[in-house]
């Protein structure tokens, strides 16, 4: 399986090739799907982003503008607002590499030079067209697949890795080798329950890109659909299951809410997964 590596701006390396790495997610909205608004003022962000490192996070990924179905666009003034602070703060505080959460390029060079080297766009590159060329900024990316409207008749798989290997070619074109862009399916981005599950289990298939594989399904509403939980903080034990396995499957690294939780079941299971 493709392994994430990423040299840091102090010398040290970050790599998926003995366990997936652990990406925390700060959400520095009042209305993101699952903590929307418990981290919103700067002070607590930055003091949630400081737990998640302690509790074991690799990667502190901070977005300004919620992805959830139904949200309300976020203007570059306001999500630079949100996210400038906490990424310069977390930036000079932690060890951790700091990943910019923006389908916006602008915030995304500012918040590269507020101290951010990864970059996670959730279109994948697409979505504005100067995203790109600030891709050649980062010390690495997360382009992901998405789409306006589900059709269930589509096959998803195909779509998928199509999608991703356009957005790989983009990133390529700015200079960063595959090991440094992460793949993500978009699990509940424009997908029916059945896509979702269909990409999980066949989430392996996506190594034939050449590029580590980002699952990102936390809390989210397959899990929900699934357990029967509708209070997204009660999905936590679903979300582990399923990262798991994403795990088993290849997966380079999982974006969590629930870190600390991650970092034990993922120990263990890497434990198993090595046993002789």
């Amino acid at each position: 399986m493709p392994v994430f590596q990423l040299s840091l701006p102090d010398g040290r390396v970050i790599s998926s090739q003995t366990r997936p790495l652990i990406m925390g997610i700060l959400n520095v909205t009042p209305d993101s799907f699952s903590d929307g608004g418990l981290f919103a003022a700067h002070e607590t962000a930055i003091g949630h982003g400081e737990r998640l490192a302690e509790e074991g996070a690799d990667i502190i990924d901070i977005g300004g503008e919620s992805t959830r179905p139904g949200h309300q666009p976020v203007g570059e003034d306001e999500e630079r607002r949100r996210v400038l602070p906490v990424v310069e703060a977390l930036a000079k505080r932690l060890k951790q590499p700091i990943s910019i959460d923006t389908m916006k390029a602008s915030v995304a060079r500012d918040a590269l030079d507020a101290g951010a080297v990864i970059l996670n766009d959730v279109w994948g590159l697409r979505h504005d067209p100067e995203m790109p060329e600030v891709a050649r900024r980062a010390s690495a990316i997360v382009v992901m697949h998405n789409r306006r409207e589900i059709d269930a008749g589509v096959d998803m798989m195909a779509e998928v890795a199509i999608s991703l290997a356009g957005s790989l070619a983009l990133g390529e074109a700015a200079g960063l080798p595959k090991e440094r862009i992460l793949v993500d399916p978009g699990i509940g981005f424009g997908k029916t329950r059945a896509q979702n599950l269909m990409l999980l289990r066949r989430l392996g298939e996506l190594s034939a890109l050449g590029a580590p594989i980002l699952v990102g399904l936390s809390r989210k509403s397959l899990i929900g659909d699934v357990s029967g939980e509708t209070s997204p903080r009660e999905r936590v034990y679903g979300t582990i299951a399923a990262n798991v396995l994403a795990a088993r499957a290849g997966a380079s690294v999982v974006r969590v809410h629930d870190v600390k939780a991650h970092v034990q079941a993922l120990a263990v299971a890497s434990a198993i997964a090595a046993a002789a």
